[in-house]
């Protein structure tokens, strides 16, 4: 099961703390559990943690997806996808609801399609929910909030 905020251990040395990438510069961070949720990054000093999607692509996909110790929720999605633009709001505000015990990404199809072909996109937008760089869930089509919020949380602790 991914670690979560009332985890007692979680990082893969074993050591009593998470590694949690930076959303603004990538960097990983050593945060206890019981301060999840909080804290700032060692490197930029900026919040590790603010309620909104992070926005992704090949070269950042790696700190956030393989090397940190928090699942990550991605979101495929395009531009140009109606189904896409009609659900990023509620994406944005599953965010601020799943954080600390996931991190909400954004991964734009046509900006990295390397990405999307590892993963055999082939509909969007479609939520990927991954664990230290495997697949653990997935599902496709655009969800309300509600939802949204009951898929992710119902797929953490399968």
């Amino acid at each position: 099961m991914p670690p979560t905020a009332s985890s007692s251990t979680g990082a893969q040395s074993g050591a009593d703390s998470l590694h949690v990438a930076c959303p603004h510069c990538d960097t990983l961070n050593r945060v206890p559990p019981a301060r999840l949720g909080g804290g700032k990054c060692g490197r930029c000093g900026k919040a590790l943690f603010e309620g909104k999607p992070v926005a992704l692509d090949a070269r950042r996909f790696a700190a956030h997806a393989e090397r940190g110790d928090l699942p990550l929720l991605i979101d495929f999605w395009a531009d140009w996808c109606g189904p896409c633009r009609a659900m990023a709001p509620a994406f944005a505000q599953a965010a601020a609801q799943l954080e600390p015990q996931l991190r909400l990404a954004k991964i734009d199809t046509e900006a990295s399609p390397d990405l999307a072909a590892r993963f055999g996109i082939r509909s969007i937008p479609s939520l990927i929910l991954v664990h230290r760089g495997r697949e653990i869930a997935r599902t496709a089509g655009a969800m309300p909030l509600p939802a949204l919020v009951a898929w992710a949380r119902q797929a953490l602790v399968r």
